[in-house]
């Protein structure tokens, strides 16, 4: 017995038909998409691996030319900061040392004057305050204030001056 076939047989088996295509079609397309995915999954990876070396080696020789950036005027300055620092305390104890020395100097000299005042002081006592002086080629003998002259007089060829004994 033969068949016929209708026109809903037909409608039927050619929905069926297209049913299977599309489903394979679908199949195929997720098929393709999937390795389409890893494909690019694996191209993004490697890619990201590029970025990631090329990066951290751009990062190293920038890191590398900020430390020669910053480490030539560090050395620099250092070398600046440590030059005026010693200097500076060079010049300090140059100054320290000078002004010690002429305070020494100066504590030497007040000795020096009072041991003069003292021989001074001595000289007055022993010559009981008598005093030569050269005024415009002049000689005198100075007496101690309030001394009455009363004579001059000659002793060997040379003149004296008698003091009185109040």
């Amino acid at each position: 017995m033969e068949r016929t076939s209708t026109a809903n047989d037909l409608t039927d088996r050619l929905g069926r038909r297209l049913e299977t295509e599309r489903r394979e079609i679908e199949e195929l397309t997720a098929s393709e998409l999937k390795r389409l995915g890893e494909n690019s999954r694996r191209v993004a990876r490697r890619a990201l691996r590029s970025i990631e070396r090329d990066t951290a080696e751009a990062v190293g020789k920038m890191r590398e030319l900020l430390v020669k950036a910053w480490l030539r005027p560090l050395i620099v300055g250092m070398a600046l900061w440590l030059g005026i620092f010693a200097g500076g305390w060079a010049t300090m104890q140059w100054l320290a040392r000078s002004v010690q020395d002429r305070v020494e100097d100066i504590e030497l000299a007040n000795i020096e004057i009072e041991g003069g005042r003292e021989m001074i002081a001595e000289i007055e006592e022993t010559t009981w305050g008598v005093g030569l002086r050269e005024v415009n080629g002049v000689r005198y003998v100075t007496l101690p204030r309030g001394t009455p002259v009363l004579t001059a007089f000659t002793v060997d060829g040379r003149p004296y001056v008698e003091l009185s004994r109040r």
